[in-house]
């Protein structure tokens, strides 16, 4: 691509698509450019599936530009139709001030801020959106926008049956003038997002071109999915969370290591900064020397959201664990457990199930061990301990700790 920074992405995988490459490609190399990447706060932390681009964005500022992440405390206001058949539930102003706070905190993880010219600097965009009455904004920009391009848009196309409203149909307008806004203050040409971001991204370097006659640029990345193939997310239900209050490195570190063999490659190259030489190597292994490679990925996946030290407590806990030998180090769970409980109560009161029902047939068919027993009648009562160890299946280990 005649750019090593491209080059770097085009060979790990981030790169789905791109409004043009070439006019990118030339920018990129006439010197640094700054480039942003949006997250609505929808919740209090970032997921690993929003971790492409921002790891995308991770590599950019190693190569010398500045990085802009934004919380979208505006848009998070109205909600984002792209991927989804339903509208975004309202949110109270505490838990939006809640939820700006735990991104910045994600973010944090993964790009050194400060005052240098290639150090991450965060916005919010309701700081300028708020400034904007809605004759305000209809008068600046409402004859930039036409309804049937709108309507191309493949977002706006999922919902149109499904009772999109009117406010959810704004959305792309705010997204635009949040690109436009960047480009005048910080002369920010470039925006990174998610492939079901493209159409949102789009509108705004056509807002650019209208309003000031410049070229911007949108770089968008693949989705990651479960194994199942659906997209991972707080909504679906399978979210593993960068910040540590909600998912403990060592959960972090084993989302990883039980990537399944086909991944393990293309999550090697996404997921952490090992030279591609080396993982080539890593990747061509076969069978039970596999393992070496998932666990390579486990620490270096661990050790940029986490720090060192907790990589390496991760992975001694899972030895000590997996082989048999002390669990002081598995994740805990503080209960308030005054009396003996019932396991089902026990598995649904620290976060294993959902339901009683889930539990249950889990319970049924062998997978759950308390205190090392095997437990399969769903009647079985725990007695009341200071501690008491739970293991459900082979990879899943808490210790309740009591009170």
């Amino acid at each position: 691509m005649q750019n090593e920074l491209l080059n770097e992405l085009e060979q790990r995988g981030f790169i789905n698509q791109s409004s043009n490459m070439d006019g990118l490609r030339d920018a990129l190399n006439a010197g640094r450019i700054t480039a942003y990447l949006g997250s609505d706060p929808t919740g209090d932390s970032l997921h690993v599936g929003h971790l492409v681009p921002v790891m995308m964005m991770r590599w950019l500022q190693k190569y010398g530009h500045r990085p802009i992440t934004l919380v979208g405390g505006a848009t998070g206001r109205i909600g984002d139709p792209s991927g989804r058949d339903s509208g975004r539930p309202m949110m109270t102003e505490e838990v939006l001030a809640k939820n700006v706070a735990g991104l910045k905190k994600s973010y944090s993880k993964f790009f050194k801020f400060g005052d240098g010219p290639s150090d991450a600097i965060m916005v919010d965009n309701y700081d300028w959106m708020r400034g904007y009455s809605h004759l305000d904004f209809l008068r600046d920009f409402g004859t930039d926008f036409t309804v049937p391009r709108m309507l191309s848009m493949e977002s706006v196309k999922r919902r149109l049956d499904n009772g999109m409203t009117f406010l959810e149909f704004n959305y792309m307008t705010f997204q635009a003038v949040d690109f436009l806004t960047l480009y005048k203050q910080y002369g920010c040409i470039l925006q990174t997002c998610g492939a079901d971001q493209w159409g949102n991204a789009i509108m705004g370097i056509e807002l650019i071109r209208k309003k000031l006659g410049k070229e911007a640029f949108v770089l968008s990345t693949s989705l990651i999915t479960d194994a199942a193939g659906n997209k991972i997310g707080k909504s679906a239900g399978n979210a593993i969370w960068v910040n540590e209050d909600k998912t403990s490195p060592y959960e972090y570190y084993q989302y990883f290591r039980n990537t399944p063999d086909d991944l393990v490659e293309r999550f090697l190259k996404i997921f952490t900064e090992i030279p591609l030489d080396e993982i080539a190597r890593l990747s061509a292994l076969q069978g039970a020397e596999l393992n070496e490679a998932k666990k390579r990925l486990a620490f270096a996946a661990t050790e940029i959201a986490h720090g060192t030290t907790a990589a390496v407590a991760a992975a001694e806990t899972a030895v000590s664990l997996f082989g048999g030998g002390d669990a002081k180090n598995a994740p805990t769970f503080d209960l308030d457990m005054p009396a003996d409980m019932g396991v089902l109560d026990l598995l649904v009161a620290i976060g294993l199930f959902a339901s009683k029902s889930e539990a249950r047939r889990m319970v049924e068919q062998g997978g759950i061990q308390i205190n090392g027993e095997k437990i399969t009648d769903p009647r079985y009562i725990v007695a009341r301990a200071n501690e008491i160890m739970v293991q459900k299946g082979k990879k899943i280990f808490i210790r309740v700790i009591t009170h």
